[in-house]
This record gives structure tokens, C-alpha cells and sequence, in this order.
């Protein structure tokens, strides 16, 4: 079976999931697109023969379309969502599920009403070769009881469009959903901190940030978000047990040793460091469409979860450090939890 996708959003992360869907996926083809921006959707799908549709609304409507990409822009994405899930159509919505929890909240209502999982979110983090291999670590139980998380994640440089407050909801989001997965445990509060700040920054920006998270098992997360480092995409993550610690490995590079010196090459940005883990995520998603199996990676539930604790550490960030309580509502059964 052909998985037909609608792609909602014709940017730069949309663009690069047609290509991944046309030229990496078996099973998948891209059978229409839309984009707020005409003429960028027309070229966009030009090249792979998608039909050009008007809106979100027509795309997800259309009987030619099997399963919903949502990759436009962040707040329209609860709309999107909550019109294939009313359509019954599986959909994949780029982070973040909603910009508010109130709307994650609604979509998470929504499928539930509708008696099954169709929302997978585009965390990708959760399946990345390295991250898999720290999950089965942890479970094994070889380390015993996790006790504490050290992490980083450093960008090059950002534009001057990001914000303080981007820092947890755009990049520490994805520690944030990472964690909580091989942890198998839910964090219950957020605090900020701001150590000096680099000079090699635009003015309105603070960074770095250091984020310190408490889960309900009582293990301590310390994050450090550092946008400005200058020196490549750097993703760091260790955890430490009773017994051992286990750390994410780089990513595979070729050493080189030349003039008295030895060294490997780091990433530049996202794409280059999680290629893969993206296109495993959209092999996982196109399967499960295939087969009519429920999505196996992030749901709308996670796609709460991070907001609500994104949420709180912008409280914090905006207090000056306050720790912040997050507040999740219970997990419902369909998601794994108790609750009915």
C-alpha cells in the first residue's frame, strides 16, 4: 500500500519532510500540498506531482489524501490537527502540537472522543540511534535508579528573530520530551537560571540559560541551553545511576590527526546531526498508516506535556529564577496512565 500524505506547510522543515517522504520513505507519496504563500506550495509541489490545494481544510477533505503532515506555522497547527482527527485521518504535526496547553488539551479531548490514536508529534529526539541505545541502558536496569541528568544543547549562532523565551519552547523541547521518555518519569518542576551572558549575542537575548528540572522519581536535571556557542550543533546527554552512568554518543565522524593536532568534525545544525532520527520517525509514521496500527512514537499527550512544562520554565525565566510546579492534568489510560 502507497500512504497518500497532504503536506500542510510548504517552508523549510515541510520542503524537507516532501523530499524525505518522496525520496527516502518506501510506501509514501506526497499527493498534495497547501501554504498560506501560493506560489511557494506550487513550487513545492511542482516537483514531486502533487496537486496544489487552497487551504488546510480542503487538503484534509481531499479522498486523494490517506494521512496529514501539519508542518506550518506553530499556531495554526491545533486547527490542523483537530480537522484530520474530526476527518478521521491519521496526522503528523511538527513540534509543537499547539502553541497553548489549553489547545493541546482540546486535541488531546478530541482523540479520545474519537476512540483511538491518530496524532503522532514530531519529536524526532526518540528516534535517534544514540538516544535508543541510552533507553535500552536505562531499562536493562544495569545502572540501577536513575539519579541525575546532565545535558546541553548548543546552536552556532541563532537569527535575531529568537527570544529568551524560545530557548525553552523551541529548544529545550526537545530535551524536555527526551527526557521524560527514557526516564520513563514526568517532570514536576521548572526553574531558570541565567549565568553571564556570552557577549556574541543580539542585545535582547539572554544566553546562555541553565534549566533545572525535578521529576516525580526525584531525579535532577540540569540542562544547559547555550544558542550562541559558535562552534557547531552539540547535543550532550548523560545519565547517571547508582551503579554507572551512561552518555549519548557523538555522532559517527572520521578522526583526523594532522599538524600535531586530533580531532572530529561537529555538526552545524539539526539536519546534519538528526537526518537519520528523522527519517526513521517518517518510516515509523508511514508504517503504522500502512498498516492501520495506532502510531507508535510521541502523542498528543506528550505534545502536552511539553508545553505545560515549557510553560513553567518561562514563568520561571520571566520571575528570575522561581522554581515553577507543573501542573499536568492525569494521564489518561489511552495514553499509558490510570485515568479513565
Amino acid at each position: 500500500m502507497t500512504v497518500r500524505v497532504g503536506v500542510i506547510g510548504a517552508g523549510m522543515i515541510g520542503q524537507d519532510h516532501i523530499r524525505r517522504l518522496t525520496e527516502v520513505v518506501a510506501g509514501a507519496a506526497v499527493t498534495a500540498v497547501t501554504d498560506i504563500d501560493g506560489p511557494r506550495a506550487a513550487e513545492a509541489a511542482s516537483r514531486v506531482g502533487a496537486a496544489v490545494l487552497p487551504s488546510g481544510r480542503d487538503l484534509i477533505g481531499s479522498p486523494e489524501v490517506d494521512a496529514v503532515l501539519v508542518a506550518s506555522w506553530g499556531p495554526s497547527h491545533a486547527e490542523h490537527v483537530l480537522n484530520a482527527i474530526a476527518a478521521g485521518k491519521p496526522v503528523f504535526c511538527e513540534k509543537p502540537l499547539a502553541t497553548t496547553a489549553a489547545d493541546c488539551l482540546r486535541i488531546v479531548d478530541a482523540e479520545r472522543a474519537h476512540g483511538r490514536r491518530l496524532v503522532q508529534v514530531g519529536f524526532m529526539r526518540r528516534f535517534d540511534a544514540g538516544y535508543r541505545r541510552m533507553k535500552d541502558v536505562l531499562a536493562s536496569g544495569a545502572l540501577g535508579a536513575p539519579l541525575m541528568v546532565h545535558c546541553a544543547h548548543r546552536n552556532a549562532t541563532v537569527p535575531e528573530s529568537y527570544t529568551s523565551v524560545m530557548a525553552a519552547q523551541d529548544t529545550a523541547v526537545h530535551e524536555i520530551d527526551v527526557l521524560r521518555w527514557l526516564l520513563d518519569d514526568e517532570i514536576v518542576s521548572a526553574q531558570v537560571i541565567t549565568p553571564r551572558r556570552t557577549s556574541r549575542r543580539f542585545e535582547h537575548l539572554r544566553d546562555p540559560q541553565i534549566m533545572l528540572f525535578e521529576t516525580a522519581n526525584g531525579v535532577r536535571v540540569d540542562l544547559e541551553i547555550f544558542v550562541n556557542c559558535q562552534y557547531g550543533y552539540d547535543i550532550q546527554c548523560e545519565v547517571v545511576g547508582e551503579a554507572g552512568l551512561v552518555r549519548l554518543p557523538d555522532p559517527a565522524a572520521a578522526g583526523v590527526r594532522t599538524a600535531g593536532r586530533h580531532g572530529t568534525a561537529v555538526p552545524q545544525d539539526w539536519k546534519e546531526r538528526f537526518g537519520d532520527a528523522f527519517d526513521a520517525e517518517f518510516r515509523a509514521w508511514t508504517a503504522s498508516v500502512a498498516s492501520g496500527a495506532e502510531p507508535c512514537g510521541p502523542s498528543a499527550w506528550d505534545g502536552y506535556a511539553a508545553a505545560v512544562i515549557t510553560d513553567a520554565a518561562v514563568r520561571s525565566l520571566e520571575s528570575g529564577g522561581e522554581v515553577v510546579a507543573v501542573g499536568l492534568k492525569p494521564r489518561p489510560a489511552c495514553y499509558g496512565g490510570a485515568a479513565a
